[in-house]
């Protein structure tokens, strides 16, 4: 029938079929528009996959994980961590005694702060504690044999005086009632023998003072300022000990943060220098809240690093948090989720002479098998 029709006729129809399937297929593509995923995208969706079999997020490829390893990111650290050594007072650096990667011994000095100040007030110090014993030592012996025969000459010429005057005085007194004295001679003799006699008390009492020794309460006091000299030489050892700033442990120096010549702030925020005891060294691992029922201490384990490739570093979880927390450990993802909680878990490494504390490692631990 279709062939009967006039060719201008089955033209026309052809187009109005045409031009409505056209309008259908616009209709569609506006109503649903399609768009091809982009490489983020994609990226990102690996990186979610990677995390839900147990593996850490970080740029290099990680180790296949299975369901019987628990992974995660950690770091290196001395055992006990690092000590951030710090000075008391501020001051400026004398001199840096020790260098990094340098063993040192617990009470070593690491940093001397200028002291010139202190260590002469320590010799003051000493020089005030020398006179104030000597003077303990002068009253408790005493006066001399030749200072007592002194003090009893004085009393003996003092009597001397006051017998004379007092004669003079009774002389006097006889003249003055026969009228052969006048009464300004006889006043005269009166003071006198007066004055001798208050001169004669004072003598005999230096003499008894001398005889019997020093008083107790001078005793006392001299022994007093001899504590207190004591105690002035410890304020200033103490405070010339705090500018010898001394390891805290036996250990390596892992960083040096000043220089002979700069000032040092004890309320800042950087210390003086960085410790840690090298001898064995630990990784401490973020653990996801999800796989934290899959460790236990004990467990074998071990870490590789970016710049040793594919070698294992062999260790167990000797320690394992008690407080979920953020995380500790950052890669250089720019999308990486920060916001995970995690639990710590120490590694101990068996042997780790390559690995230097604070660098990143990605850690696995066998996981415990689930009852």
């Amino acid at each position: 029938m279709f062939d009967r029709l006039p060719s201008f006729v089955r033209v026309g129809l052809f187009c109005l079929l045409l031009g409505t399937c056209g309008a259908q297929i616009a209709r569609n593509a506006m109503a649903a528009p399609v768009t091809e995923p982009v490489a983020k995208d994609v990226k990102k969706a690996e990186r979610e996959a990677a995390s839900r079999v147990g593996g850490p997020d970080v740029k290099a490829p990680l180790p296949a994980v299975g369901p019987g390893v628990v992974g995660g990111n950690g770091v290196v650290e001395p055992a006990g961590q690092e000590t951030k050594v710090a000075a008391q007072v501020s001051a400026v650096v004398k001199a840096v005694l020790v260098h990094e990667g340098q063993q040192v011994k617990a009470g070593e000095v690491l940093v001397q702060l200028e002291d010139a100040f202190e260590a002469a007030a320590l010799q003051a110090a000493e020089a005030d504690l020398v006179a104030e014993r000597a003077n303990l030592a002068r009253v408790l012996k005493g006066l001399r044999v030749e200072d007592k025969d002194a003090a009893q000459g004085e009393a003996q010429a003092a009597k001397a005086r006051a017998d004379l005057s007092s004669g003079v005085l009774a002389r006097v007194e006889q003249l003055a009632k026969s009228g052969a004295s006048t009464p300004d001679e006889l006043e005269r003799a009166r003071r006198q023998a007066q004055s001798d006699q208050a001169s004669l008390k004072v003598a005999e009492a230096r003499a008894r003072a001398a005889e019997a020794g020093s008083r107790s309460e001078d005793i006392g006091f001299a022994r007093a300022r001899v504590v207190g000299a004591e105690a002035k030489v410890a304020q200033a050892k103490a405070a010339l000990e705090r500018l010898s700033v001394r390891s805290p442990l036996e250990g390596e120096v892992l960083q040096v943060k000043v220089r002979a010549g700069e000032l040092y702030s004890f309320q800042g925020t950087e210390p003086l220098v960085v410790m840690g005891d090298t001898r064995t060294l630990r990784v401490r691992m973020d653990v996801d809240e999800r796989d934290i029922a899959k460790v236990a201490l004990g467990a074998s384990a071990y870490v590789t690093a970016d710049a040793f490739g594919d070698t294992r570093f062999a260790g167990k979880v000797v320690e394992i948090g008690r407080r979920f927390g953020r995380k500790n450990v950052r890669t250089d993802d720019p999308v990486e989720k920060n916001d995970t909680k995690i639990l710590e878990v120490v590694i101990e490494l068996d042997s780790s002479k390559s690995l230097v504390p604070g660098q990143r490692v990605t850690s696995f631990v066998t996981a415990a098998t689930q009852g």
